[in-house]
Parts: structure tokens; C-alpha cells; sequence
């Protein structure tokens, strides 16, 4: 730490009792003053000589002739401990100029006028010479910046603490290591990676430890709100990195807001090092704090992080933060929950009338803000769903709507086990999602399955209007096995999954012969088939594997039963509920298939009177 010693004299006749300082130097004490709660018994011709203020007040207080002058000096920058070094300074006596206090004495000499008029080489001169050399290190100017704290008035008017903030932007953006600049040091003393040689001796003692760019954050996290709020708009003015100013920013937060360090992992649950105590404020001044780093958080995109943010949203609502500070909370986690993982949308509700465990209202209103963003710039590339929910077309503009539908999904099924979540909100948080987002609806149906599961009491219109936010063509096998066995399920949509199963397995069959015949044009040009008489197969040889006409015909075969077991199924399910009449007309399942011929191709036909029927019956029973 630099210092600068001044006057030649020794202190011995400059003493204190009690809260009164006497200067005994053979001559009695003409001037009293009274600074704060301390009295200074001094002489006035070493402060006429020194300060015009002081000049002056002598003055106009003069008495007559040996009559003690009392002068109180309120407004004293700094007070008394100022004060006597100023005294020291007009005697000649010996003092010390340091980083510390080299604030507080210049703006003590602004006070009472010191210039350059009062004598050559006064305290306003001296001062300013060693605050150059201070502003010349890092270490001294954060000293010097953390002293304008107490004469934060008089140190502005002498625009002291403009040139600290400009000294430290300055060198936030330096290599600590070609400036010489002090880092502050670690709670570890020795690396994990050191291996201890010979007395002692660690093997990485000489190399140099890599340095990034928060070497200054610690530092920094000293200064209070205001001059730290400084620091921060100076270095972004200068061009620093948004992902520099956001680290900096989560890193004093979390010195300051016990609540957020408590969200933390254990890793990093506060920027105290052991063995340090801190105070923290007050629950006020701990919300003017998030308040403040809210509005200095950069506006782009990606730099702070959705967990961050979140958990800075539950400080703010803990806190009670005022509304446009956790509006603009949430827009800036909503626009990136494409990144944020389930656990960070779990947010307890805090409100005064809680109803439900999780805040939804407010899941619903990042997802909201996410929608208006992405929403658009998907729908000008619209996508072509293929099967097994695989995007055909778009895939950069969808991944983030993809990512936050499962997202959704998954928050669904967590708060579903809520008996007070009621189905409107349940609903509304579902269909935020477009359906084109949804490569396969297996997480929507899972939610849905959890909700009715806990809440056994809905009726049948409320269950059919919940079972609408799903797509039952796109269900997967297992899904789709899953839904027709579930009794928790309305049976219109029981049906509709099992039409839509029949429908996939008759494609499917209707596939595998396209692929069969174009094998056999593709080993046959001529259209020249041999047939072999042994037992009536006709074989296609492909790379040594061969595929027989009548083991085709078996598989077919079995097909076919399990069509017909299904169509057995839902006409006992029907019969059940009395409306074999209506299930009928509406899906058209009045033929029968064609059994197959052992001498020609089984032929499996799309029944469009059934696609219709039941194409009519979702228009006005469940759109998809």
C-alpha cells in the first residue's frame, strides 16, 4: 500500500485526555475547537498560516485581549480523526498520508481552504500529488473509492470519486499480470493439484497460475450499492463483455442476498471465505439491492443464465419486490427457457392466497413470453411430422419450441398430483404449446393420465375436454398400449386410440408388401419368376436371405386375428354402454375383411367409409 509521510516534528507535545486534545509547547492555548464530540485546545497563528477558513472564523470571533476563541466546526469532512491530522500538518508534526485517509484529508483541506495562498507545498497540494500516485494502483484505488463512502458529498464536489471509478474501469479490462495487479487471494492456499517434494517444497510453486476475468470481482464486492452500481455502468461504457458485467453482478448478489446463496449448490453458496464474518442487510436494503442488479443485468440474450434468473425470482418474491422487477425478471427467464431444466420451473407459490403448491400463474407467464418470441419465426417455417416424431423440415426453429414442450410436459406431470389445480389452469398451461411442437404426445398423455389419476371426482366432459390436449396419432406404441387399458380414460378416446392402432397396423402391412413386390421387380427385370414346386413357396433370394410366399400368408394370417380380436373387443365395450347403434354409423365398421386366398396376394384395403366416420366424429367430438 503506498503512503507519503509529511512534517518533521515529533508528536510529544500533542497529546490527548479523554476527549480533549492539548498542544503544549510552552505557550498557552488562545483557540479552542470543537469538532464532533471532541475539543482541540490549540493556537491559532499554525492555523492562520495554514487554512483561510480557519483565518477567517478567527476573526470574526476575536475578543478582547487574552480571551480564548471557541470555534465548532460541524460540518467537518470526516470529523475528528480528520481534523487532528489536519492540526498535525499546520504544527509540522509527523503524519502519514495512506490510501485510506488520503481521501478524508483532501477533502478536510477543501473544507478549511488550504491552498496554495496559505503557504507553499499546503495539505490541498500535497494530497492531490498522492492521490496520482493511488490512482496508479489498483489495490490503493479501491481503498480510496471505499473511503469517499464517508465524505461521499465533498468527495463528488472534488470529483475524487469520478477519477477512482475511472481508474479501476480502466483496469478491470488489464492483465493483472502485466500491470503487476494484486489478485485478491483464495480461500485454498495450496492448489489441489500441487504435489508436496523435498521440505516442503510444492512441484507448482513456480508456475504460474492461470488468471480469468473475475480476478476483480471480490474486490469490487466491498464497495457499496451506489459506487459499485458506478463501477459497473463504467466498465460496460468502456466495452467490457455482458458476460464479464452479468458474472460480476451474480457474484455480489450472492454476497448480499443470504436467500440466493441458500439456492446455490453447496459449491458455491456464498462468496465469504472461511473465517470471514459479514453482516447482511436488511430485508429492505437487501430488496433495493436485487432491485438494482435487476436493472443493471445486460439485455442479451444467453448471458445470465434461466437458473439464475429464476432464483433471483423467488428472492424477489420472498422479498416482496416491486412488480416491475419481477415482470422484468420473468420476461428475461422466459425468453430463455429453452435452457432452463425442470427443477428451475418449480417455483413454490408465495402468494397470500395460495391454492396451489407451485406458482403456475407464473410458469404460464414465462411460457407466454416465450411463445411470443419463438412462435412466429417457427410458423414461417412450418414443419412436416413424420413418423416416430421426427421433424421433417425446420429443425433449427423448432429445437427450442421442441425443448421447452418437453419442458412443459414434464412441469405438468409434477403439478398434477395438486388436488387444487384446477382443470382450466391445467388446460391453459397444456395448450400454450402449438401441436407441432410435440415430436410425440406420450408426455402430454403421461400429465394427463397423473392429473385424472388425482383428481378421480371430474365428470366425462371434463375428462374429454382434458383428453383434447392430446394427439392420439401421436402416441407411441407403448403410449398407445398404455391408453387403451386405462380405465381412467373417457371411452370416446379409448375408441379413437384403438382405431388409430388398427389404422398404423394395416399401413404398416400395406408398406411391408410395397417393399416385398419392389424386391421381387428389383431381382426379376424381365418379370420372369421361377417358381419352386416343393410345397407351393415361391423364394426370393437377396444377400442370401430368402422371404416365402407362405410364410407371408401366416403373417398376414395373424394380423388379421388380432384385427378381428380388437373389433371384438370394442363391440363388448360398446354393447356395454349401449350404443352399438351410433358407434356403427359414425365409424362405418360394417365391413368385413376378404380372407386371404393361398393362391393370390392378401390384400389389405384402407376402409374410407371408417377414416370418415371417425374423421366426422372428431370434428365433433375431440379435434385434434
Amino acid at each position: 500500500m503506498a503512503s507519503m509521510k509529511l512534517g518533521s516534528k515529533t508528536d510529544h507535545g500533542f497529546h490527548r485526555e479523554g476527549k480533549t486534545w492539548h498542544c503544549t509547547t510552552g505557550l498557552p492555548s488562545d483557540v479552542t475547537i470543537e469538532v464532533e464530540e471532541m475539543t482541540f485546545n490549540l493556537h491559532k497563528f499554525p492555523l492562520l498560516s495554514r487554512s483561510g477558513l480557519l483565518e477567517k472564523l478567527i476573526e470574526e470571533l476575536s475578543n478582547e485581549e487574552g480571551s480564548v476563541s471557541v470555534l465548532k466546526l460541524n460540518d467537518m469532512p470526516a470529523g475528528a480523526k480528520a481534523f487532528e491530522l489536519v492540526a498535525k500538518f499546520c504544527y509540522g508534526i509527523k503524519i502519514e498520508i495512506t490510501s485510506s485517509n488520503v481521501v478524508s484529508l483532501r477533502c478536510a483541506a477543501e473544507y478549511l481552504r488550504m491552498t496554495e495562498d496559505y503557504g507553499e507545498g499546503n495539505l490541498i497540494v500535497q494530497a492531490e500529488a498522492f492521490l496520482d500516485e493511488v490512482f496508479g494502483s489498483w489495490t490503493d484505488s479501491i481503498k480510496a473509492l471505499e473511503a469517499c463512502e464517508e465524505v461521499l458529498p465533498f468527495a463528488e464536489e472534488i470529483h475524487i470519486v469520478p477519477r477512482c471509478i475511472d481508474s479501476l474501469a480502466v483496469k478491470a479490462f488489464a492483465d493483472p499480470n502485466v500491470f503487476n495487479l494484486p489478485v485478491a487471494a483464495q480461500p485454498d492456499a495450496q492448489s489441489k493439484g500441487d504435489v508436496i517434494l523435498w521440505n516442503g517444497i510444492s512441484s507448482s510453486a513456480n508456475k504460474p497460475q492461470p488468471i480469468g476475468e473475475d480476478w476483480w470481482f471480490q474486490d469490487v464486492s466491498f464497495l457499496n450499492l451506489p459506487l459499485y452500481k458506478r463501477l459497473i455502468l463504467a466498465v460496460e461504457s468502456r466495452g467490457m463483455k455482458p458476460e464479464t458485467i452479468s458474472a460480476s453482478l451474480i457474484y455480489y448478489a450472492k454476497r448480499y442476498l443470504p436467500l440466493l446463496s441458500r439456492q446455490s449448490s453447496s459449491d458455491h453458496a456464498s462468496n465469504v471465505n472461511p473465517g470471514e464474518t459479514i453482516s447482511f442487510p436488511s430485508e429492505t436494503d437487501q430488496r433495493v439491492i436485487l432491485e438494482e442488479i435487476v436493472t443493471l443485468l445486460p439485455n442479451k440474450k444467453g448471458v445470465t443464465s434461466p437458473k439464475f434468473l429464476i432464483m433471483l425470482l423467488r428472492t424477489a418474491m420472498v422479498l416482496h419486490a416491486s412488480p416491475s422487477c419481477r415482470e422484468n425478471l420473468e420476461k428475461k427467464a422466459g425468453a430463455q427457457l429453452d435452457q432452463a431444466v425442470l427443477v428451475d420451473l418449480l417455483i413454490p407459490n408465495m402468494g397470500y392466497s395460495v391454492e396451489t403448491l407451485y406458482d403456475i400463474d407464473c410458469a404460464q407467464r414465462m411460457l407466454d413470453h416465450f411463445m411470443s418470441l419463438n412462435q412466429e419465426a417457427a410458423l414461417s417455417t412450418p414443419p412436416c411430422i413424420v413418423e416416430e416424431g421426427h421433424f421433417l423440415g425446420g429443425p433449427d426453429t423448432l429445437q427450442p419450441l421442441t425443448m421447452v414442450a418437453s419442458l412443459v410436459d414434464g412441469f405438468l406431470a409434477e403439478v398434477a398430483p395438486d388436488v387444487n389445480l384446477k382443470p382450466s389452469k391445467f388446460e391453459a398451461l397444456a395448450a400454450t404449446i402449438p401441436d407441432y411442437a410435440r415430436p410425440l404426445d406420450d408426455g402430454v398423455y403421461r400429465a394427463i393420465d397423473v392429473y385424472l389419476k388425482a383428481h378421480p371426482w371430474l365428470n366425462d366432459t371434463e375428462r374429454e375436454h382434458l383428453c383434447r390436449l392430446m394427439n392420439c396419432q401421436k402416441l407411441s406404441l407403448e403410449a398407445s398400449t398404455h391408453a387403451a387399458q386405462n380405465e381412467r380414460l373417457p371411452l370416446r378416446v379409448i375408441v379413437q386410440v384403438l382405431f388409430f392402432e388398427q389404422l398404423r397396423l394395416r399401413t404398416s402391412v400395406s408398406g411391408w408388401f410395397y417393399v416385398s413386390e419392389n424386391l421381387d421387380n428389383s431381382q426379376n427385370p424381365s418379370g420372369n419368376l421361377e417358381f419352386l414346386k416343393n410345397g407351393g413357396s415361391h423364394q426370393i433370394n437377396s444377400k442370401g436371405r430368402a422371404v416365402g410366399v407362405d410364410d407371408m400368408k401366416e403373417r398376414v394370417s395373424e394380423l388379421e386375428k388380432e384385427c378381428l380380436t380388437i373389433k371384438q373387443e370394442l363391440q363388448k365395450i360398446l354393447k356395454a354402454k349401449r350404443s352399438w347403434k351410433i358407434f356403427s354409423k359414425t365409424f362405418g365398421f360394417r365391413r368385413k375383411l376378404q380372407p386371404c386366398n393361398s393362391e393370390a396376394s392378401c390384400e389389405l384395403k384402407e376402409p374410407e367409409a371408417s377414416a370418415n366416420g371417425l374423421q366426422n366424429h372428431e370434428n365433433g367430438g375431440m379435434p385434434q
